[in-house]
């Protein structure tokens, strides 16, 4: 064939792939048999060398698992193409239409691809696609946008996606490098299916799991694992990841990282996909999870703030505020405790002797652990800084048995340390929600504690 002159009409980066097909299917070498100006302009401003035909695709563009998949479809397959991808090894965005060519040769095929490179995403290029993967990404987009519970519509999200997908799994995992651990956001499971929900595989191993997954996208936009034979790749490239996955059931996945100003935030999955429609799939989720990781961004951003300014900076309990807004909605009625409920308020004695004779700084690491004791003692209620050396704990749902139990460790606690030690109040309440007579309460009972604590011990007494 005439490439040369097939491409002379193309005022576009256009050049001419051929793809290998071996005996049982599978795809071979596949190289750029020809390209016209505008590509050998390109080519040459980003090798530095003069193009020459035949060459292999990845000189040129990072190798893709993805876009060998698409080379293949429409060489041999006759179907034609148009994405827009993320180039991750790049950095760049490319608009690549790929058309299927006429080969005389059984097991050669050819395409021809015509594409735009831009640096960042275009929106615009990004409208041109399909009406109906416009309309699915423009649906996840409002819903996020239009919400005023980003979490609970996190979770309407994913479940469209998995039946777009038509997957029995879908799911998005936060990752939080720093801390070596992974969260899940959102997912949603087709009914029946034999797939476990995601927190049972949560443990503190999964992150070295998900820790692979960037080295195995590689240069790509997502990992699509569609059959044995992909399966048979992801063994040999990624081992780990490729036993979980098995042992787990998985005989199908696309994964698309979440990414947003240079870092990974999370993952995006969806598991035994149709994959009859992948290329559909592989386009929908990758504008999808574009807006998704921007969402989530600022999802994240709200919730830091949210801590700052409900926190205490220096304990990372609950600050007195906080305290306060949540004792006027249970007053109001916004907000009602499960009973029976207890009041406990804990003073720490000697503060102040601390600050005097050793400084701020032990009077500071004095009060971050005793908050860490009252947060380990009381995990399944709120801790507040109340005042300078005094914490509130709301303990809901908690029998008069277990409060005595949970005070008893909180004492061996303190006991253990050379300075930590409280002086306790309590409430317990089984009728009623009286919130400031079970404060006012606690607190009396408290001070009392605490006058015990200074005749015992007139040494620790304020100076």
């Amino acid at each position: 064939m005439d490439f040369e002159k097939m491409l002379e009409g193309y005022k576009n980066k256009t050049c001419i792939i051929s793809i290998e097909r071996f005996s049982d299917g599978t795809c071979g070498n596949i190289r750029i048999a020809a390209g016209n100006k505008a590509h050998c302009d390109e080519f040459y401003s980003l090798m530095k060398r003069d193009f020459e035909p035949g060459i292999p695709y990845d000189e040129f563009y990072p190798k893709d698992m993805n876009y060998e998949d698409y080379c293949y479809r429409c060489a041999f397959l006759g179907q034609s193409i148009h994405t827009y991808v993320k180039v991750q090894q790049l950095g760049v965005w490319v608009d690549l239409y790929l058309l299927p060519l006429k080969s005389d040769k059984e097991d050669t095929g050819y395409c021809l691809l015509s594409y735009e490179v831009t640096p960042k995403a275009d929106t615009d290029i990004m409208s041109h696609l399909s009406a109906d993967t416009s309309s699915k990404v423009i649906k996840t987009c409002i819903k996020l946008r239009g919400s005023d519970n980003t979490a609970e519509t996190f979770y309407d999200v994913i479940e469209d996606i998995r039946q777009i997908c038509d997957s029995d799994h879908c799911c998005i995992l936060l990752v939080d490098e720093r801390e070596r651990r992974c969260t899940t956001l959102c997912e949603s499971l087709r009914p029946d299916c034999d797939l476990l929900p995601m927190d049972s595989y949560l443990d503190d191993n999964f992150y070295n799991i998900a820790s692979t997954w960037d080295d195995t996208i590689g240069g790509s936009s997502c990992v699509v694992v569609k059959d044995e034979q992909d399966m048979k790749w992801l063994s040999s490239v990624n081992p780990l990841w490729y036993r979980s996955l098995t042992d787990a059931g998985v005989k199908s996945i696309v994964l698309f990282p979440l990414a947003y100003n240079g870092n990974t935030l999370g993952y995006m999955w969806a598991i035994n996909f149709n994959v009859d429609n992948t290329v559909k799939i592989r386009e929908t989720l990758q504008l999808t999870t574009f807006f998704i990781a921007s969402e989530i961004s600022n999802y994240q951003l709200l919730q830091r703030f949210e801590m700052l300014s409900s926190a205490d900076a220096l304990t990372g309990v609950k600050n007195r505020n906080t305290m306060n807004n949540m004792v006027d909605s249970v007053i109001w009625g916004k907000h009602k405790l499960r009973m029976p409920f207890a009041v406990i308020f804990a003073d720490l004695n000697g503060l102040k002797r601390v600050n005097d004779a050793y400084g701020h700084g032990a009077g500071d690491n004095m009060l971050k652990t005793a908050a860490s004791m009252l947060k380990e003692v009381f995990f399944d209620s709120e801790v507040y800084r109340a005042g300078g050396d005094e914490f509130m704990i709301i303990a809901a749902g908690i029998t008069e048995d277990e409060l005595e139990k949970r005070l008893d460790q909180l004492k061996k606690q303190a006991e253990r340390t050379s300075d930590v030690r409280f002086s306790i109040g309590t409430c317990f309440c089984d009728s009623g929600n009286d919130i400031l007579m079970a404060m006012r309460y606690a607190d009396e009972k408290m001070y009392a504690d605490k006058e015990r604590y200074y005749r015992q011990h007139p040494e620790m007494k304020y100076r």
